[in-house]
C-alpha cells in the first residue's frame, strides 16, 4: 500500500462498461484488498453455504440491522433484500486492507451517503457511440437496445455524486487508473 491509508473504493457504471473485468483485474493484481461478503435476507438455495457468496439473515434480523445503521446500503431485488455490512468494511480497513465494491449507482449513492469517506468512481465509456456499439452487439432487438441505452443514461445521471470518472474503453488502463487511486 505504499504506506497510504486503506481506502474504500466504490466503482459504478452502466452495464457494458466492463466493471466486472476491470475490478477483477485490480483484485487479481493486489494482495492488499480485503474481501467483503454481501448480505442477504433471502433463503439459502441448495448447495449455498453461509458466508460463501453471501451471509444469510432472517428478515427480522435484517430489519434490526437496518434500524441500527449496520447496513451501508440495501436494495430489494425480486422480493429479496441485499446489502453491504458496515462492520465488515470497517474491519478490513482497520486491518490496513483496501476494499473495492462494485455497485449500481443507486446503491453506491446510499453507501456514499452513509460513509462519505468512500471514494466513488464512475467507469464510463469514452463516448455514447462506444456504448451503443457494445449494446448493438449484444441486443436481440431494437427495443432491447433502446432499453439498455436508456438504463445506461439513468446510471450516468444517478452517478453524479461520484468523486472521479475513469474511461473504461481500455480495461487495462482503467484497472491501472483504479490501482493508482488506491495508491494516492
Amino acid at each position: 500500500m505504499n504506506g497510504n491509508k486503506a481506502k474504500l473504493l466504490v466503482v459504478t457504471g452502466p452495464s457494458g462498461a466492463g466493471l466486472r473485468e476491470i475490478v477483477g483485474a485490480v483484485l487479481e493484481s493486489r494482495t492488499d484488498i480485503g474481501e467483503v461478503v454481501p448480505l442477504t435476507a433471502r433463503r439459502m438455495k441448495e448447495g449455498e453455504v453461509n458466508g460463501v457468496g453471501y451471509f444469510f439473515y432472517e428478515l427480522e434480523d435484517w430489519n434490526a440491522m437496518k434500524e441500527k445503521g449496520e447496513l451501508l446500503e440495501t436494495t430489494e431485488l425480486a422480493g429479496n433484500d441485499y446489502g453491504t455490512s458496515r462492520s465488515q468494511i470497517l474491519a478490513q480497513l482497520g486491518r490496513g486492507k483496501h476494499v473495492i465494491l462494485s455497485l449500481d449507482a443507486q446503491r453506491a449513492a446510499q453507501l456514499k451517503a452513509n460513509m462519505p469517506e468512500a471514494l466513488c468512481v464512475y467507469l464510463a465509456p469514452a463516448s455514447p457511440d462506444v456504448l451503443r456499439a457494445r449494446f448493438e452487439a449484444i441486443s436481440r432487438s431494437p427495443f432491447e437496445l433502446e432499453v439498455r441505452l436508456s438504463e445506461a443514461e439513468k446510471q450516468r445521471r444517478a452517478a453524479a455524486f461520484c468523486d472521479r470518472t475513469v474511461d473504461s474503453d481500455d480495461p487495462a488502463a482503467a484497472a491501472a487508473a483504479l490501482t493508482a487511486l488506491l495508491d494516492e
